[in-house]
């Protein structure tokens, strides 16, 4: 029987068929790709707000959001692995625990997802020509919507490009903030203003900074010897994220202060700016539109890909399930969701989406967790305590968010349990 067209390498080793993804990606690209969704989407955003939450405890609530970042990052690496798969937890939950579930968890992450994609434009738009904020959005998510579309590769590259620059960026602020006159060490001592409640508020809001692990479990059909390749780089970019975040976290607390920080509406560019280098500045502002950016490319490559799984199984509309039988990339999932995602970012503020994104993104990892909780030790289960703690502190953290995002992610999830019903039918 003849082969059907290929995307073939120099060595002309057959591609996929167009109805598969292309495993192109390796330990390097995967680790890139998940660095790209972490750091930038919340090291420019979210840093603020969890100060605003937990005051001096800011560094408490980093380690709670870290702690249950890993346990989701080591349930869903060890998932992946088994189920290596466009989809991530949809396949996961489908797979474990029932249709159902497995359906919440897609609908959670892309609604959420698409809310995020949205932001991060924005947050684009704001850094690069704030008067004009919104067309500089929009433009942001089609040119990164066609480099999508051309391949998944191109996107990883990309990304690590972005990564370099914002990493860059991050390093002369903390080296900029440690050897200035204007840090002071006493300002990292938890105070009175420390509560538990603000603790784990903050947690909740920073774990929208680490969820971008999800990106490589979800392009677990593009990632080659995924059984090798994902548990290794899961834990890879979490651990470099994390390190980064504290670095950060500490010089900024160190030169501003909790109230400081608190109060800031571009923390990093006002740490360099304190620390007596104004010069940094314009440096700062560009790092910022950089990460975004890469956090947007990011994101739209795993929504895309959630969004093919969905479609595949008619839980989405089925045309949404092509692949490119060139570039072997989900097109016109790509292209839905890039089009979604302007409509927002052109005509709805989302700059408080931080909230509502955590909360379908922790009810994601909560399933995700229970999922792995089914593992047998030949599937590769990991110590039961991991998925344990991981779904008892996803539902804790998404219980601690501000009480509108826990309303309208509640919301969001009665509309995805009703369009589940009204959508019932047997997978293809």
């Amino acid at each position: 029987m003849s082969q059907p067209p290929t995307d073939s390498d120099v060595s002309g080793t057959p591609g996929p068929p167009p109805s598969e993804l292309g495993r192109r990606l390796g330990v390097l690209d995967a680790v890139v790709v998940g660095l790209g969704a972490m750091i930038g989407a919340g090291i420019f955003a979210a840093l603020a707000p969890a100060a605003r939450a937990a005051g001096s405890g800011l560094l408490i609530g980093l380690a709670v959001a870290a702690a249950v970042a890993y346990c989701n990052a080591t349930s869903s690496a060890r998932l992946a692995a088994r189920y290596p798969a466009s989809g991530g937890t949809y396949v996961y939950g489908r797979e474990r625990l029932g249709e159902f579930w497995g359906h919440l968890a897609g609908w959670a992450f892309v609604v959420g997802k698409t809310a995020s994609c949205a932001a991060m434009a924005l947050t684009v738009g704001h850094y690069i020509w704030a008067d004009h904020a919104r067309a500089v959005a929009v433009a942001a998510v089609v040119a990164l919507t066609a480099v999508d579309y051309l391949g998944v590769r191109k996107a990883a590259w990309l990304t690590r490009a972005v990564v370099a620059v914002v990493l860059a960026v991050l390093a002369a602020v903390v080296a900029g903030a440690f050897t200035s006159g204007a840090a002071d060490a006493s300002r990292l001592d938890p105070g009175g203003d420390t509560t538990v409640g603000g603790v784990l508020r903050a947690a909740g809001l920073l774990f929208f900074a680490f969820a971008g692990y999800a990106r490589i479990a979800t392009l677990g059909e593009e990632v080659r010897d995924p059984a090798r390749t994902i548990p290794r780089a899961v834990p890879l970019a979490l651990g470099i994220t994390l390190a980064v975040y504290a670095a950060v976290a500490v010089a900024a607390l160190s030169v501003l202060g909790a109230d400081g920080l608190a109060g800031a509406t571009a923390p990093l560019a006002d740490v360099v700016r304190a620390a007596g280098l104004p010069g940094l500045v314009p440096v700062v502002r560009v790092g910022a539109a950089v990460g975004a950016l890469g956090a947007l490319l990011a994101l739209i490559l795993g929504v895309s890909r959630t969004v093919l799984a969905m479609a595949r199984d008619r839980r989405l509309p089925a045309p949404l399930a092509a692949v490119h039988p060139r570039f072997a990339v989900p097109h016109r999932a790509v292209l839905a969701v890039g089009a979604v995602v302007a409509v927002l970012a052109a005509t709805v503020d989302l700059r408080g989406a931080i909230g509502f994104s955590s909360f379908g993104v922790l009810v994601y990892y909560a399933i995700a967790n229970a999922a792995a909780r089914t593992l047998t030790p030949a599937e590769g289960r990991p110590v039961r305590l991991v998925p344990v703690l991981g779904l008892a502190g996803c539902a804790v953290l998404a219980c601690a968010l501000p009480l509108t995002s826990v309303i309208a992610g509640v919301v969001v999830l009665v509309i995805g349990a009703c369009l589940y019903g009204l959508r019932r039918a047997p997978a293809s």
